[in-house]
C-alpha cells in the first residue's frame, strides 16, 4: 500500500479526540503524521496528548510542529517568570493535568512535567516541508523562503480570506492556529487552515494530504456525522 500523509489540526488537550482520529487515520509505519502544534493548553488532557503523541512515534513517522502554545510552555520552562503568562493563556489546564493545582508554589515546572514529555515539547518543529507541501502552525511571509522565516509568523500569523497570499515557492500550506468556528476547514486554495476550534465546541481535523480525505471527531472522540 501506498504511504499516506495526514496532517492532524491543533489538539489542545482533546485527548479523547486525538485518540479517535488516530483509531479512524490508522496510521501505518510507512505513513508521516504532521501534528500542526498547540497540542497543549486549555483543553483537560494535555498530559494524555504528550503520551499519546510519544506512542504515535513508535506507530508511523511522526513530525510535531512548535505552535505558539508550545513556544509560551518553553518559554516558562526556561523563565519561571514566565509562567504567569503562560497558565493566563491555557497552561494552567496544562499543569493541572500533570497534578498542579492553582495553590500550589510556582516552583519550576520540570518539577511537575516528566522529562521525556518537555523533551518532546523541546523537539517541535518550526515546519515540515516535502517536495508539494508545507505545513506550519500558524502562517509565513509570503515573500521568503521558509528557513527565513520569522518565529512571529510561524507561530502568530493569523490566516484569513482577505490577507493570506501564495507562497513564493509555489507549494500549497497546510496550517492550523486560526480557529474555524464554522468547524469547515477554510481552503483558499493555496492554503488549508485545518485548526476547526475542537476545544471550543468544534472539530479536530485530520487531512490526507494527496486524496484530501477528512476525518473529524468532536472533544470527546464523537465522529461528525455518525
Amino acid at each position: 500500500m501506498s504511504s499516506r500523509t495526514i496532517a492532524i489540526g491543533d489538539v489542545h488537550g482533546c485527548a479523547d479526540a486525538l485518540s479517535a482520529l488516530v483509531k479512524l487515520t490508522a496510521p501505518r509505519a510507512q505513513d508521516t503524521v504532521i501534528l500542526l502544534g498547540d497540542l497543549i493548553d486549555r483543553g483537560p488532557g494535555s498530559r494524555s496528548v504528550i503520551d499519546q503523541s510519544i506512542a504515535l512515534s513508535r506507530q508511523c513517522r511522526l513530525a510535531i510542529l512548535k505552535g505558539n502554545h508550545e513556544e509560551m510552555a518553553l518559554e516558562a520552562i526556561a523563565d519561571p517568570s514566565k509562567i504567569e503568562r503562560w497558565i493566563g493563556n491555557g497552561g494552567g489546564e496544562t499543569l493541572s493535568s500533570y497534578g498542579w493545582r492553582s495553590g500550589n508554589s510556582r516552583r519550576a515546572i520540570t518539577d511537575w512535567i516528566p522529562a521525556a514529555h518537555i523533551e518532546l515539547i523541546l523537539g517541535t518543529r518550526d515546519y515540515f516541508e516535502t517536495d508539494s507541501t508545507i505545513f506550519v502552525h500558524a502562517g509565513y511571509v509570503p515573500e521568503l523562503p521558509m528557513s527565513e522565516q520569522p518565529e512571529l509568523a510561524l507561530r502568530w500569523r493569523v490566516c484569513s480570506r482577505e490577507t493570506t497570499q501564495p507562497h513564493c515557492s509555489g507549494k500549497r500550506v497546510i496550517v492550523g492556529h486560526t480557529p474555524q468556528r464554522s468547524g469547515e476547514v477554510l481552503d483558499l486554495g493555496f492554503v488549508k487552515c485545518i485548526d476547526t476550534n475542537c476545544v471550543r465546541g468544534g472539530w479536530l481535523t485530520a487531512l490526507e494530504v494527496e486524496s484530501g480525505d477528512l476525518w473529524q471527531v468532536d472533544r470527546h472522540g464523537k465522529v461528525r456525522g455518525a
